[in-house]
């Protein structure tokens, strides 16, 4: 219990933090639909049985009919308002909470590492931002509000049994709680491992249907295909499993609710028969009784549903509750003193649930206009060293003082859109001519205006429709577009044939003059326009070298050939 309330309460705090005042009016108008719907019930049955009896004797003259029935049309009307403004102000709050808490996490998505950790499991956070989302409007609609008023209903109408007879609203009142809150609540306790069961199942269904649509040519080369439609059925049985679990815990709170209801309605028409026997009250108030008595359950009942949902709530809370308590963000890098790009001090730096850190005591400068290409073998450190300038990952110890950065990663992300839109990833506000400029500065320009659309075309998935050197060039337009200080460009020309390669190159270069540049290279040809070489080894500098230098020369000789 004290793990689920831990899970749940940064969600909490974030719902009346959003939209606490919505929140609570909504469960105010609840609550009126509620007593509106009881007391119209009771007041009916009154005004039946005692127009009824009216009519039987003398009395029938003097009975006022207008008053009862005025009562009756302003409590359905009544009923009626407040479940339109509960269900308007419920789920506009609801939608309102989802998106605040869609915007919070997505701002703790952008702190350092987080885009490693979305490339690492990009199917299973994708399911959290979405599916987990969506599964916290349980938590407000169909479990905050109706716990809330199903207890406050009961505690209203057990005072208002009590005018009858004492005994009578404290027993009707301590079965209602009892009957009416166990049952959900041993409900929620059998639902929490299906529901987390089919949580689990459908995340492993959609992760492994998406897996075998993407990834057909690859299982069949590797003769597992008939592998993963396995694991499909697999985790398509296990959901099945679990919702044959739910249903049937569904079927036994209906059939529990049903006997308790049975139970209260006839101990309240043994208990008001037995009242009205002995004088204490007539007939039309032993029917507004027993008719309160039996509506009185109608919102416990209400909780079937939030108990059946209450485990997969809990599973998204808890796996979203990490991201939302982390309110202070990390800050910025520094600005570096004036004449500097970049200046880190005794930085190091390793990866979660590494053993060895991955940088080690690094001290470097980089001034501005200046080019620092980094190099050394795989796993020296260069793309620690660069996601530490990009703040992607945060430091153990030490400072570090950048300008305003831009990467130019190996991999070229594009997405499902027009050329046009991927373009202006980079620039939002950018116009039509600053777009054709960045596309004609990186070489792109005559292909794009080659495409049926021009640059309104649609690109597919992945940025299908280019090859792999007009994706580069696009990511190198994009990085024109930026217009920032230092650029950070981790093997810029990996894959691309001598050609196209050293053509990047020459952009960069003549692009890159007053700005700085930060290259991570195992290429000749990438180094060659550096003014300085640093040598990293085992998360350590261990040579640097500026141009004219011998060890400049040396360096680069053992760098790989185009």
């Amino acid at each position: 219990m004290t793990s689920t309330f831990s899970a749940l309460y940064p969600v909490l705090r974030l719902f009346l933090a959003a939209r606490g005042r919505a929140l609570l009016l909504g469960a105010l108008l609840s609550a009126l639909t509620v007593f509106a719907g009881i007391a119209l019930l009771g007041l009916s049955g009154w005004f039946i049985t005692a127009a009824s009896l009216a009519g039987l004797t003398a009395t029938a003259i003097t009975f006022d009919v207008f008053a009862p029935s005025a009562g009756i049309r302003l409590l359905a009307i009544l009923r009626t308002a407040a479940r339109y403004g509960e269900r308007l102000t419920t789920h506009d709050a609801t939608l309102g909470v989802l998106a605040a808490l869609r915007e919070n996490l997505f701002r703790g998505w952008a702190e350092p590492n987080a885009a490693t950790m979305l490339m690492r499991r990009p199917a299973k956070l994708l399911f959290r931002l979405t599916a987990d989302i969506d599964a916290l409007d349980s938590l407000y609609l169909r479990v905050l509000v109706p716990a809330a008023v199903a207890i406050v209903s009961g505690l209203a109408v057990s005072i208002a049994l009590m005018l009858l007879s004492v005994p009578f609203g404290l027993l009707a009142g301590l079965w209602l709680l009892a009957a009416g809150l166990c049952i959900p609540i041993i409900a929620g306790r059998l639902a929490l491992k299906p529901a987390r069961r089919r949580a689990h199942a459908i995340e492993a269904l959609r992760s492994r249907a998406v897996d075998l649509v993407a990834g057909q040519t690859e299982l069949v080369m590797a003769g597992r295909l008939q592998a993963q439609c396995s694991a499909i059925a697999a985790a398509d049985r296990r959901l099945r499993e679990a919702d044959d679990r739910l249903n049937r815990i569904e079927s036994g709170v209906t059939v529990g609710f049903g006997l308790a209801s049975a139970a209260l309605l006839s101990g309240s028409l043994l208990i008001v028969a037995s009242l009205a026997e002995r004088g204490i009250i007539g007939a039309p108030v032993a029917a507004l009784g027993l008719l309160i008595a039996l509506a009185t359950l109608e919102p416990f009942a209400a909780l079937r549903r939030g108990a059946l949902e209450l485990g997969r709530t809990v599973l998204a809370a808890r796996r979203l509750s990490p991201r939302l308590v982390q309110t202070a963000h990390p800050l910025a890098h520094l600005m570096p003193p004036e004449g500097l790009a970049v200046r880190v001090s005794g930085v190091s730096a390793r990866y979660d649930g590494a053993a060895m850190a991955s940088l080690e005591d690094i001290t470097l400068s980089l001034a501005l206009g200046e080019h620092l290409a980094v190099i050394g073998p795989s796993g020296a450190g260069k793309s620690t060293l660069f996601a530490i300038l990009a703040g992607e990952l945060g430091t153990e110890r030490g400072t570090v003082e950048t300008v305003t950065a831009a990467m130019l990663t190996q991999r070229t992300e594009l997405f499902q859109d027009s050329l046009r839109d991927n373009l202006r990833l980079a620039a939002p506000d950018a116009n039509d001519e600053m777009l054709y400029t960045a596309l004609a500065d990186a070489g792109l320009l005559e292909d794009a205006l080659a495409l049926r659309k021009g640059i309104d075309t649609r690109l597919g998935e992945g940025g299908l429709g280019l090859s792999g050197g007009q994706s580069r060039r696009l990511a190198l337009a994009r990085l024109f577009l930026r217009g920032a200080k230092l650029w950070l460009l981790d093997e810029p020309t990996e894959g691309l044939d001598r050609e196209t390669g050293r053509d990047v190159m020459r952009r960069l270069a003549g692009h890159g003059c007053g700005r700085s540049l930060v290259i991570a290279t195992h290429i000749r040809r990438e180094a060659e326009i550096a003014d300085r070489i640093v040598v990293l080894d085992n998360g350590r500098i261990v040579a640097t070298a500026r141009r004219g230098e011998p060890k400049f020369d040396a360096a680069l000789a053992r760098l790989r050939q185009d």
